[in-house]
């Protein structure tokens, strides 16, 4: 089973909102998820996602991919994270 980091769109018409889930890649866009690890709210101004490195690393770790547009957000959050 192929299982694929990628966002997963609610929201009402002309108001996106996105869950960023995981999921097997052969389910719809919009259809049963395994794990949701983040949101991504491209109305709202300033930092507009949030996500949860932790089960994010651990999902990659077992082989899940991310999709083109969850991997630029996860590049975002680990650049805005403090370096310890």
């Amino acid at each position: 089973m192929a299982v694929a980091i990628r966002l997963r769109r609610e929201g009402a018409k002309n108001r996106p909102f996105y869950r960023i889930v995981v999921a097997d890649s052969r389910t719809r866009r919009d259809g049963r998820f395994i794990d949701m690890v983040g949101t991504y709210d491209p109305m709202k101004d300033g930092t507009n996602y949030d996500v949860d490195l932790a089960k994010v690393d651990s999902w990659i770790g077992k082989g899940a991919k991310a999709s083109e547009t969850v991997a630029s957000l996860i590049r975002k959050v680990r650049k805005a994270q403090p370096k310890p």
